[in-house]
């Protein structure tokens, strides 16, 4: 019976997926184990069992590789919310970003952001927060359509104000952070930006 040739079936992902998961989940590794000091492209590229050259023509230097490790797990650790509500989305914001800052990954990047010995991630810092500032940008923008927030309302601000009272605990005061204290932030943000009653946007028809 002849054999025909059929078309290779691509499957999900790949090998490039799987690549950049091995690199990425190997990068955090490295950061939990070192701290930004200890991250090499060499070691990271040993660790994930891919040539090195393969880290750099994706990454460029080991810079863009820590951001995008830590972006990738903070994707997952603290995602978008989109409930429908600007109360319970900004609550899930704070709850995800308290219980990831108490993780070994979260504690690391604490560290990170008091330091001012650490040059050249700088611009990773920044590029990091930026992330973060549109994502909850995004959330506010939601609640605007629906009505939510008032007028005006500066949406870097807003966040600010929301993950001000979390980072005061975790890097200044060291009180717990309970749950009455995380609803009592969102209650707060709430009172300041949300839209009152009579002003709210008719649902559209």
């Amino acid at each position: 019976m002849p054999v025909t040739d059929q078309p290779r079936v691509r499957r999900p992902g790949g090998r490039s997926a799987r690549v950049r998961a091995a690199v990425l989940s190997a990068t955090v590794d490295v950061l939990l184990d070192g701290g930004m000091e200890a991250l090499s492209i060499g070691e990271v590229a040993r660790r994930a069992g891919v040539h090195e050259t393969s880290v750099y023509r994706r990454w460029g230097n080991r810079a863009n590789l820590a951001l995008d490790a830590v972006l990738d797990r903070t994707r997952t650790e603290v995602p978008i919310p989109d409930t429908g509500s600007l109360r319970s989305d900004l609550s899930a914001l704070l709850h995800h970003a308290a219980s990831f800052a108490r993780t070994p990954l979260g504690a690391l990047l604490l560290r990170m952001a008091v330091r001012e010995d650490l040059a050249e991630y700088e611009e990773t810092r920044e590029r990091f927060w930026h992330h973060r500032f549109a994502a909850g940008s995004a959330v506010l923008g939601r609640a605007e359509q629906r009505g939510e927030v008032r007028a005006g309302v500066d949406h870097r601000l807003a966040f600010e104000t929301l993950m001000g009272p979390l980072h005061m605990r975790l890097l200044l005061t060291r009180e717990p952070l309970d749950d009455d204290f995380l609803d009592g932030v969102v209650d707060l943000v709430l009172a300041g930006i949300g839209a009152r009653e009579s002003s709210r946007a008719e649902p559209s028809s």
